[in-house]
């Protein structure tokens, strides 16, 4: 048998096609019988004629040459052993059997050896991650398993159908809109198998587009089903009218097909599935900033405020109702600072003791009292050079918020039993759950310390104001939980989460994530109930306020947050609200009341 013997030096591999054709084409195109992949070849760039045992190289286009004995040559007889360079390949005529690294075209496989291929089908297949590599690992494999010259495997999905791989078929010979011809219509009506054993003598599929414009003596073309659902169909193809198929081989393409249809259905799924997870992750991403999750328009207001007061050393004051993640702000503001990679340290003002918390927050001398037996640095000076969050500010002692205030003055502080002054550099980030302004006309705060906090404020919504965003943090938490211990819970029921929207949260986030966690570990049910939270629709929902309740709450919300912005400066605020400066004076009023 004579055969070409093709070698790549840049890949430094060889392969043997068998010339079981009297005329082959060679080019860089897909479709020719010798495909040399080199962008300096013509797509068709020479024919080789065999008569008997005498074979004529000859170029297609006289504008192409080739090199033959080192001489640039169109046209010339080969003899074995003969040597032609095509670009970087070097192309020899041999004689004999060609090496067989894979089953040549029309060569069959063994029943035993195709049942091993889809094996290897299927262990390949759980690898590759896209859709565009699986059908082309499917087409690959029936074609060695089949012998088939050429083929090519159209996709189905939604409706839409389109060309998924080919072998041996130039892209621009085979048009998506003309290969819905008689054969694969009716293959995708009937989801039955078609073969043609010899198509150029077939009554019914002779002028059939693909058998015409592919030059076909044989076709087979099965579907790929997977239960109700069309997957696609693969399409092969002989042009040799001595490798026409048979009932035995449209047997064995139909037992691969109908298991690899399962395979790739469920690696399609898998992909999805995989996308699907992505593209969750970058919606949480575009709808979070830093440990916070949230796209209601309040939290996108907060999260544009951070972003721009996070590089200043602004103070600010954080407000809000418990749980609703004071202190995630405060660390995400020292993050996005400059003094990220400096301390940050957090004290509950509100969980020590008053006769303890000065010489926590200052430090003490040793010999101050009795037990100091060794100098101590405080929290002040732990956090110098980065952030000090002081939690639930409005928990201080009276005398306590006037050594506050020197500090934030002069930022110099002295420790207990001590009077030598200490220089910080400090950002003081502070937060309570009460009204600043209610303790103030109480007396229960200084109103000098909190204007001296209140360089900037950020008012937190409480959860059952935050619409969507209830469920994105459930979800959240319960993956995060589900994975701590190991749980089968997924989701939420749809009762759940109407619930979940629906209650009133009075523990805001923290209510929310200790009753996940609950869940999670006590539940056996993939998706969470009501139940399973302890929370019921409706349950401690607050009466609807009229719409001109609610739009007066929110003009004093607002005015009072411009106020804030603008340190109480009246006229500075009527101009940046466009309003009267009576307005002002008038919702102040209203304050007071």
């Amino acid at each position: 048998m004579a055969y070409l013997r093709c070698k790549d030096p840049v890949r430094n591999d060889e392969r043997d096609i068998p010339l079981r054709k009297p005329l082959v084409t060679i080019g860089r195109a897909e479709g020719n019988d010798v495909v040399l992949a080199d962008v300096t070849l013509a797509p068709t760039h020479a024919n080789l004629l065999r008569k008997g045992n005498h074979f004529t190289l000859s170029v297609i286009d006289r504008s192409t040459v080739f090199l033959f004995n080192g001489q640039r040559a169109r046209s010339t007889d080969l003899k074995v052993g003969d040597e032609v360079v095509f670009g970087r390949f070097t192309v020899t005529l041999m004689e004999g059997e060609p090496k067989a690294s894979q089953p040549a075209p029309g060569t069959r496989m063994s029943e035993v050896d195709s049942l091993r291929k889809l094996s290897e089908f299927s262990r390949d297949l759980m690898a590759e991650a896209s859709q565009e590599r699986i059908f082309k690992k499917l087409l690959e494999s029936v074609v060695q398993i089949t012998g088939a010259e050429k083929g090519f495997l159209i996709a189905n999905k939604d409706g839409e159908r389109f060309l998924a791989a080919s072998h041996n078929v130039g892209r621009e010979t085979l048009d998506i809109s003309r290969v819905s011809d008689s054969i694969v219509e009716r293959v995708m009506e009937d989801r039955k198998a078609i073969i043609v054993s010899d198509a150029m003598h077939d009554t019914t599929f002779a002028n059939a587009r693909s058998v015409v414009d592919l030059r076909l003596s044989s076709v087979m073309c099965v579907p790929l089903s997977y239960r109700t659902e069309l997957l696609g169909v693969l399409y092969l193809g002989n042009d040799n009218v001595r490798n026409l198929f048979d009932q035995q081989d449209l047997a064995l393409l139909e037992v691969f097909a109908s298991q690899a249809s399962m395979l790739v259905h469920t690696a399609l799924l898998l992909n999805e599935l995989q996308a699907t997870n992505r593209n969750l992750r970058d919606q949480l991403r575009q709808t979070s900033q830093g440990g916070m999750i949230g796209s209601c328009a309040p939290m996108k207001e907060i999260y544009k405020i951070l972003r721009k007061v996070a590089p200043t050393d602004l103070s600010v004051l954080v407000l809000g109702e418990t749980g609703t993640g004071k202190e995630l702000i405060a660390k995400e503001l020292h993050r996005l600072s400059s003094r990220s990679s400096k301390p940050f340290i957090s004290i509950n003002c509100g969980a020590i003791p008053e006769n303890l918390l000065e010489s926590e927050l200052f430090g003490y001398k040793r010999g101050a009292f009795t037990g100091a037996n060794t100098d101590k640095i405080g929290k002040f000076e732990a956090a110098d050079g980065g952030t000090i969050f002081l939690d639930e500010i409005g928990e201080m002692p009276m005398a306590l918020q006037v050594k506050l205030l020197r500090v934030l003055q002069e930022r110099v502080i002295e420790r207990v039993g001590d009077v030598k002054s200490r220089p910080l550099d400090i950002r003081v980030v502070a937060a309570t759950n009460k009204d600043p302004t209610e303790e103030i006309q109480t007396g229960r705060f200084r109103e000098d310390l909190f204007y001296r906090l209140n360089e900037i404020t950020l008012q937190l919504p409480p959860l059952r104001d935050r619409g969507d965003d209830v469920q994105q943090i459930a979800q959240f938490l319960l993956n995060k939980y589900a994975e701590q211990y190991g749980s089968k819970a997924r989701g939420f029921s749809a009762g759940c989460i109407n619930a979940m929207r629906s209650y009133y949260w009075p523990g805001n986030v923290r209510e929310l994530e200790n009753r996940i966690k609950k869940a999670v570990i006590m539940t056996d049910r993939q998706q969470l109930g009501p139940d399973d939270l302890g929370v019921e629709p409706k349950a401690d929902r607050s009466k609807l306020q009229t719409l001109a309740e609610a739009e007066e709450d929110f003009k004093k919300h607002y005015i009072r947050q411009a106020l804030d912005q603008n340190a109480w400066n009246k006229a500075q605020t009527a101009r940046e609200l466009d309003v009267d400066p009576r307005t002002i004076f008038r919702y102040i009023e209203k304050f007071g009341e």
